[in-house]
């Protein structure tokens, strides 16, 4: 299982992000550009995982996912020329190796994504006076989602 980071811009949600991952068995890659990973902030939030076991940069996306036969964006949006609702995670059969690609702070993903794999994406449904998440809260509910189908289908 991996997280992906596309371009985050707040190193302490990537420290939080990285002790989740750390918490379920999961890497964490980070597409750059992205902040210093020496920022105080993201090692006071990751505590001492940051050193042990530092998250990933990657250059590009597309050979991720080149490498990858499970993948899913998630996003707290529909897509804009799209009228059709967004699959729930929890309806997703995820593997083992499944990439959870999560968009920045600020913009989300890119609308390229959004063109070129309409139909992975999904979203973790929540009111509508709500706009989003925050990108840690998101990437913890997920992944906890993921473990939870992954150790069900052990036993």
């Amino acid at each position: 299982m991996k997280v992906i980071l596309v371009e985050p811009l707040i190193p302490q949600n990537t420290g939080n992000i990285l002790r989740t991952c750390i918490a379920v068995g999961a890497s964490l890659l980070l597409l750059r550009p992205h902040f210093s990973l020496s920022d105080s902030k993201m090692r006071r939030a990751g505590l001492d995982y940051a050193r042990k076991s530092p998250p990933q940069e990657i250059e590009s996306l597309d050979e991720e996912l080149e490498q990858s036969s499970s993948f899913f964006f998630f996003s707290s949006k529909k897509h804009k020329t799209s009228h059709t609702l967004l699959t729930s995670y929890t309806e997703i059969s995820y593997e083992k190796e499944s990439l959870l690609i999560f968009g920045n702070e600020e913009k989300g993903l890119p609308e390229s994504l959004w063109n070129r794999f309409p139909n992975q994406f999904v979203t973790i449904p929540m009111e509508k006076e709500c706009r989003c998440l925050n990108l840690a809260k998101a990437c913890a509910i997920a992944l906890f989602e993921v473990r939870r189908q992954l150790n069900a289908a052990c036993k």
